[in-house]
């Protein structure tokens, strides 16, 4: 597969953090009666974020709870293979200084690394929303970076399990790759406009098990999604089974006049599909 060159440095970076599925033999967290984790703060740090951050930032100084970034997430998740994540961001995106990637990362994750967005000032407000397999209770982290440089994060504890071994619904495969934009509200001309993205995909983790053969079903997710308007880029997105079934996005972009809303979507066979709204 060729990929679009906006998403080959991103690719590369993923790479670079494909073995920390090692982190599962990281000394284990201080823990209560049950092995489960206790007095344990939204803000702390953790084994396996120690490493992330080594691996992703190397030496930069990331700065905790500084307001620039807020994440938004339920301390218990009925289900963990959909916990709702809401990234706020708290700073315009204008020319000067704009938020220019976030990522979103699940600590005790097989592949921590759930999500990388690159943005560009076209998104107007950098909020995101989606849902992510949270597979034993773990902090959930948004590490902002702005054009400037500067490392911003927040981070919230989540208690759920479970969320990278629970079988997808395969009702209709052969809808697998259907792209679809909605828009909760009608567009204004040269304001930030909601809109919501959907890829059907079973976005299979390869820790779950076929109920029927009790094998193992192979990993199979979304990979990439390039988000444009009328031809200039919204957002470029580099995945990892870490999102939930079904990967959905809730973003904003700022129209200027009538054009295409477009998604460029590839998965890990190599798959691509593309689904469009036309605005105005």
């Amino acid at each position: 597969m060729t990929l679009s060159p906006r998403l080959e440095p991103r690719i590369h970076r993923r790479r670079l953090v494909l073995g920390l599925g090692v982190l599962a033999l990281a000394p284990a967290a201080r823990a209560a009666i049950g092995g489960l984790p206790g007095n344990t703060g939204h803000a702390d740090v953790s084994p396996e974020w120690e490493l992330l951050r080594s691996r992703l930032f190397g030496a930069r100084p990331i700065a905790a709870g500084s307001g620039r970034v807020q994440l938004i997430a339920p301390l218990r998740a009925a289900y963990g293979a959909s916990v709702p994540v809401k990234i706020v961001s708290l700073l315009a995106q204008t020319p000067a200084l704009y938020v220019r990637r976030l990522h979103l990362l699940v600590d005790k994750n097989p592949s921590p690394l759930a999500a990388t967005l690159e943005l560009t000032p076209e998104v107007g407000q950098a909020d995101f929303e989606t849902r992510l397999r949270v597979d034993e209770y773990s902090h959930v982290r948004v590490v902002s970076e702005l054009s400037n440089g500067e490392l911003h994060m927040d981070s919230r504890y989540v208690k759920t399990s479970g969320g990278c071994s629970a079988p997808p619904n395969r009702d209709s495969p052969e809808l697998i790759g259907k792209t679809i934009f909605k828009l909760p509200e009608a567009p204004k001309m040269g304001v930030p406009t909601t809109a919501d993205l959907t890829v059907i995909h079973p976005n299979d983790t390869g820790f779950e098990l076929n109920s029927v053969t009790v094998m193992y079903i192979p990993s199979y997710f979304v990979r990439t999604i390039a988000v444009s308007y009328a031809g200039r880029t919204i957002f470029d997105a580099d995945l990892d089974f870490s999102l939930s079934e079904n990967p959905t996005w809730r973003f904003n972009f700022v129209p200027h006049a009538p054009g295409e809303l477009r998604a460029e979507v590839a998965d890990s066979k190599e798959r691509r599909f593309t689904g469009s709204l036309q605005i105005g």
